[in-house]
């Protein structure tokens, strides 16, 4: 009967992955973890703790700092399967799986459906000929380079891409390999793993070769399991279950989607929403119950394409009648710098990013030229972004695959900041109040069309009082509007004082806090 060791990839949510490994082995099965190395430490120590008495989970020998795109998932995954195939000896099968997985059919039939065929289940459609690639790079992903996070630092991957482009610095695939591409989420057999790590070791080229290549999960197990196993012996599909919206993004399951999700014909299914607690509960113990028994309708796909295309929301099936206004999520946190000297903000948003990586974009609700990824279009125009700005926040949280965001914005957007102040999200907003020279205040006036170059000085002398009342007046609106997680710091205090509120604001220590607040020239005009 088939024994399944369970591949976890995973970087926050302790204690929903303490749950899901309990569960999971409780069966009999086991699971490998890998826990990201960015994540927290404390995390971490709760995990293995909880978990050190139970012998059916193992974790990685070591933890990999993973980016999205990079070759870190890869080594995380392969680090994973090293710990399993040696601590489960008599598991047949190796199933990959996130955080954000769940199981949607019992282990009895999990394990019956693996005994059916002696096959690998793994995504692998030729890399060149198939349309698996819709948009943006797909030779470029294999010929060049790429030795940068596209996610976390896009001008030096950018720079380093069109740098190679230009000096016809591209390189030849390995002869002997006929590159695939499919989804990460795969299920292979015990001699399958083992010559892929055998294949590892020996194929040091290979090897070197997708460590620069651009989001290799999809690229590197699907190539080696057709290079190492007989056509016969593949089954060309995942059997974990996801949809993606029709801006690119990955559908996310509630509640309410139990019953559609029983009846596809998969093991798994990924996104399940944190916030499903009563899905996630139900599914846990259909896992257990051995007496069920499952009618695969496999409509799901389809049925979200009818309702998609008859004007339904797209992240769901139907709206619920409690609320009129999508939410970003209540385990979500939205960190908002608002600032009217937009270069201070920039300047400190780039060094929060460099000390605590988490995600940052820049005056998005302000400036159309804000670097955004391909959203589908939502990102397309400032009054797209503000139209739909939920969603777009939403989705950039889905994009960098975070529960933690940083964002500018300036003080006269009183209406988003209390939009997303209402949210419930956690939303804390960084006010810094800078001191305006009468120079700097008349730059401003020419930047908004307040001014031109031909503005006499006696215009621009009775213009400047209007203007700087109107900066006070903005700062006077937000306190006046009494946010919850309101923290100000200020341009005349002392770098210790704002260290305080850059504390607060983060949820980081206060020597980190105070690196920041020394970021150099910050309020230099």
């Amino acid at each position: 009967m088939a024994k399944i060791a369970y591949i976890l990839l995973c970087h926050k949510d302790p204690e929903a992955i303490i749950a899901q490994a309990e569960m999971l082995t409780a069966v009999g099965d086991c699971i490998a973890i890998h826990f990201d190395g960015r994540a927290k430490p404390a995390h971490f120590r709760r995990i293995k703790t909880a978990l050190a008495d139970n012998p059916n989970v193992c974790f990685a020998r070591k933890r990999i700092k993973c980016g999205w795109g990079e070759w870190s998932l890869v080594k995380a995954t392969l680090l994973a399967i090293e710990a399993a195939v040696s601590a489960f000896p008599r598991a047949t099968h190796f199933y990959m799986l996130s955080g954000d997985c769940a199981a949607i059919k019992s282990a009895r039939y999990a394990h019956e459906f693996l005994d059916r065929e002696d096959v690998d289940y793994i995504e692998s459609f030729d890399f060149f000929e198939s349309d698996w690639i819709k948009t943006g790079m797909k030779e470029e992903r294999l010929i060049y380079r790429h030795f940068f996070n596209e996610r976390k630092h896009k001008w030096l991957f950018d720079t380093s891409f069109n740098l190679q482009r230009r000096l016809g610095l591209s390189r030849d695939i390995p002869h002997d390999i006929q590159v695939q591409i499919g989804s990460q989420w795969w299920c292979l057999r015990r001699r399958t793993v083992e010559w892929i790590l055998e294949f590892t070791r020996q194929r040091r080229d290979v090897m070197r070769f997708f460590r620069t290549t651009w989001i290799p999960d999809e690229t590197f197990f699907q190539t080696l399991v057709r290079h190492i196993v007989p056509e016969s012996e593949i089954r060309t599909r995942a059997l974990t279950f996801l949809m993606f919206t029709d801006y690119g993004m990955p559908q996310t399951f509630y509640n309410d989607h139990y019953d559609l999700l029983l009846g596809q014909d998969f093991l798994f299914a990924r996104k399940i929403s944190p916030e499903a607690s009563v899905l996630k509960q139900r599914l846990a113990a259909l896992y257990a119950d051995d007496q069920v028994e499952f009618k695969i309708s496999n409509e799901g796909r389809s049925l979200f394409k009818f309702l998609t295309a008859q004007g339904r929301i797209g992240r769901r099936f139907a709206s619920r009648f409690w609320e009129t206004e999508s939410t970003l999520g209540r385990h979500r946190e939205l960190m908002i710098i608002v600032c009217k000297k937009w270069h201070v903000a920039k300047r400190l948003l780039e060094r929060t990013r460099e000390v605590t990586n988490v995600p940052a974009t820049e005056y998005l609700f302000n400036e159309e030229s804000t670097a955004l990824p391909d959203l589908g279009g939502i990102q397309a125009s400032l009054g797209k972004r503000t139209r739909h700005r939920r969603a777009l926040m939403r989705m950039l949280f889905d994009y960098h695959d975070t529960d933690r965001m940083i964002v500018c914005m300036d003080p006269g957007d009183l209406d988003l900041l209390a939009d997303f102040c209402g949210d419930r999200s956690t939303t804390r907003l960084l006010e810094i109040q800078c001191v305006f020279s009468d120079d700097y205040l008349i730059g401003h006036a020419v930047r908004v069309g307040l001014a031109g170059e031909q503005t006499s000085d006696e215009t621009l002398e009775r213009l400047l009082p209007t203007i700087r009342g109107q900066t006070t007046f903005e700062s006077d609106k937000m306190r006046d509007a009494e946010f919850e997680h309101h923290y100000i710091m200020r341009q005349n205090a002392t770098d210790e004082d704002n260290a305080i509120p850059i504390s607060k604001f983060l949820s980081i220590g206060y020597e980190q806090a105070l690196g920041i607040a020394r970021t150099d020239h910050l309020f230099a005009d």
